[in-house]
């Protein structure tokens, strides 16, 4: 299972390559509204809760890959976020690279994030990629996101 995975990542990457795009200028635009939709996709998590941000950015299809648990998609992904309670922290994220297909359809970004847990004084650091799908009204959603703890102290 984990090579399948490897496998669709890799590929997925690949094909977001923009090399010998001949409208730079479009692929820059498109490069700026992905990360744009990551943006306020942070923004609204750290305003309105993770929650409700991962809510309103899933693909219908979405995948969630999580520690310690199978891939958890579609409707799955979004039953377990309406089950999570996030009121005693805090997640927000900054994406530092976007890549989009030449299609400007599917696209990628990765980054860094910071789980501030309301109760202590510490904040948990770690990446991120989200795999992104540009919907039929042109705003992007993601098919997929993961992260990793541990990249120590961001700041």
């Amino acid at each position: 299972m984990k090579i399948g995975l490897v496998a669709f990542l890799f590929i997925a990457l690949a094909s977001c390559s923009t090399k010998d795009k001949p409208d730079k200028d479009n692929s820059t635009e498109e490069k700026l509204a992905l990360l744009n939709a990551d943006k306020a996709f942070s923004a609204m998590s750290e305003e309105k809760g993770m929650k409700t941000a991962f809510i309103e950015f899933i693909d219908s299809n979405g995948v969630l890959l999580r520690p310690n648990m199978m891939p958890i998609i579609g409707a799955g992904a979004i039953d377990y976020l309406i089950s999570l309670n996030d009121s005693s922290y805090t997640l927000k994220w900054q994406p530092q690279h976007a890549e989009v297909a030449k299609s400007a359809d599917l696209g990628y970004t990765y980054g860094l994030y910071a789980l501030h847990p309301k109760s202590v004084d510490t904040v948990i650091y770690g990446t991120y990629v989200s795999i992104w799908k540009k919907q039929d009204g042109g705003g992007w959603k993601f098919v997929l996101d993961t992260g990793n703890e541990g990249v120590g102290d961001a700041d």
